[in-house]
C-alpha cells in the first residue's frame, strides 16, 4: 500500500490544474487543489493497493504503468486493466465513492509518479466544480468498457489469436519480449498452464523460440496469420 512517508514527492506546485487539464477551476478549488495533492513516486514492483484495504484518496497516474490484477482462491490471475500516464483506476475512484474496500491488487510494471487527493478534498471537487467531475467519470465510464471487453474475451473468444495478437503487440522491433508465461495468462485471463502448451506448440512449429522469461518471434509471418484468425 501507498505509504505517503516513504514514497511523497516535493509538492505538485501551482501548476497542477493545468496539468490535469482543469483549465476553468474556481480560484477557491484551484487553490484547495494545490494545498491537497500530492506527488508520490513509486519505484516498479509496488503494491500501490491490495485486496481488503480502504482506499486512501483518488489517484492519477503521471509516469509509468500500474497494473490491475485478480486473484481467484486457485492463484489464477486475470488482468483487468493497466492505468497508464493521464488515467485514474476504476477500482479506486469505485471504492473511494462505495466506501468500499480494495477487492484487486494494483502493481506497478515500472517507476511510477502518481498525484494523489485525499477522499474529502475530492468529494468536495466532485461536487462543487463540473469540470473536476467530468475527469473523474470520464475515466470510469472509460474503463468499465475496458473491463467487459476483457471479459468478454477471456469467456468467448479462443485463446491461440490472441495469443499470437498480444506476442506480436508487445515484441520489440527484433521480435523479442520479456514476459513470464504467468504474465501472459494473467494479461489473457488463462492459466499459465494453458498457455505454457500453446507456446510449447508455436515453438515445435517454428514460429517462435522461448527461453526463461524471454521470448523471441522467428515468423512473424505466420504468428500475423493465427492473429488473424
Amino acid at each position: 500500500m501507498i505509504d505517503p512517508a516513504q514514497t511523497q514527492t516535493p509538492p505538485p506546485g501551482p501548476d497542477i490544474a493545468t496539468r490535469l487539464g482543469l483549465t476553468r477551476l474556481s480560484p477557491v478549488a484551484a487553490d484547495l487543489l494545490v494545498r491537497n495533492a500530492r506527488m508520490v513516486a513509486l519505484p516498479r514492483g509496488t503494491t500501490v493497493f491490495s485486496p481488503g484495504q480502504v482506499c486512501p484518496g483518488w489517484i492519477l497516474v503521471e509516469t509509468g504503468s500500474v497494473r490491475v490484477m485478480m486473484t481467484a482462491d486457485t492463484g489464477r490471475e486475470i488482468l483487468l486493466y493497466r492505468v497508464e500516464p493521464g488515467e485514474s483506476c476504476l477500482l479506486t475512484t469505485s471504492c473511494l465513492f462505495g466506501e468500499e474496500p480494495y477487492a484487486a491488487t494494483g502493481l506497478t510494471e515500472t517507476d511510477v509518479t502518481a498525484l494523489v487527493l485525499p477522499a474529502s478534498t475530492v468529494f468536495h471537487l466532485v461536487e462543487s466544480e463540473p469540470e473536476f467531475r467530468r475527469l473523474v467519470f470520464s475515466g470510469f465510464g472509460q474503463r468499465i468498457g475496458t473491463i467487459l471487453k476483457t471479459m468478454e474475451d477471456a469467456i468467448f473468444h479462443r485463446i491461440e489469436p490472441r495469443l499470437a495478437r498480444l506476442l506480436l503487440a508487445r515484441a520489440d522491433a527484433e521480435g523479442k519480449l520479456d514476459a513470464t508465461q504467468a504474465d501472459i495468462a494473467s494479461d489473457l485471463g488463462s492459466a499459465r498452464e494453458v498457455i505454457a502448451r500453446h507456446l510449447g506448440r508455436l515453438a515445435d512449429d517454428g514460429i517462435l523460440a522461448k527461453d526463461r522469461g524471454q521470448i523471441r518471434i522467428l515468423d512473424r509471418a505466420a504468428l500475423a496469420r493465427l492473429a488473424a484468425e
